[in-house]
């Protein structure tokens, strides 16, 4: 196991396990919680499949201390080098091409909410809350949490969240596609785990790169674009798997 900024990481069987590791309440010290760097080589084992996110004991993550923030600052250019080089960690989350899932449970707040929403799949305990209380501070989310929210909750509901600093808890969340699954609150990190494992554990991690980057395409291109490259990387695929299938390498 590594740990850097309370921030640890280590690999079960072929799935790696990000923890949020400052309890009771898992605060981050600053907005790249995880030097990029350090989470790009956590992130480059070849025989990775998943990762999984998620915070140590009762809470997933209260976000960054906004008042620490606030001391930290010196002048614009320099808060915003720092919300940039946060930005990008979650970027590189959402950008990998294998499935990540956070696993949710307690409070989920702020920048621990914009860590959830850069995840592919989110599973909460059916005890957990969330908001982004940003607003009750003077500022609103910097990390992409009201692009990420609006995307998935759309403008009045997304609005109402961040507007309000108003905590919901799982059932409105899922409700507002914030979360994909709600389960019992003692077997958040089991379920998230064992369900990884299914949607991975018999794909070739080529299959696996495949498919998020043809979700991804449909996400960034046009449609034309989007479905033009799936049948690209189908093509790929199927030329590989009849040279193995044939065990031979004829075009």
């Amino acid at each position: 196991m590594e740990t850097i900024n309370k921030i640890s990481w280590e690999i079960r069987n072929d799935i790696g396990i990000i923890t949020l590791d400052n309890p009771p309440e898992n605060y981050l010290f600053q907005p790249d919680f995880v030097p990029l760097e350090t989470l790009k080589k956590w992130t480059s084992y070849d025989y990775l499949k998943g990762i999984m996110i998620c915070g140590a004991g009762k809470h997933f993550s209260g976000g960054g201390k906004l008042e620490n923030l606030f001391r930290m600052i010196r002048d614009k250019e320099d808060i915003n080098k720092k919300m940039e080089k946060g930005k990008a960690v979650l970027e590189h989350i959402e950008n990998l091409d294998i499935p990540v899932i956070a696993a949710i449970q307690g409070i989920c707040f702020g920048g621990g909410l914009e860590i959830a929403l850069a995840s592919h799949i989110r599973i909460c305990a059916e005890n957990a809350l969330f908001a982004f209380p940003e607003v009750n501070q003077g500022v609103i989310p910097g990390l992409g949490g009201t692009v990420r929210s609006y995307m998935k909750s759309g403008f009045p509901r997304a609005m109402k969240l961040i507007l309000s600093g108003d905590m919901i808890n799982a059932e409105d969340a899922q409700e507002m596609h914030l979360v994909d699954f709600v389960v019992n609150k003692h077997k958040v990190f089991d379920h998230s785990f064992t369900f990884l494992q299914k949607l991975t554990r018999d794909r070739p991690l080529t299959v696996i790169n495949a498919v998020m980057k043809a979700l991804k395409n449909a996400r960034s291109l046009s449609m034309e674009e989007a479905m033009k490259e799936e049948t690209r990387i189908f093509c790929e695929l199927a030329v590989a798997e009849a040279r193995r299938r044939n065990g031979s390498g004829n075009q």
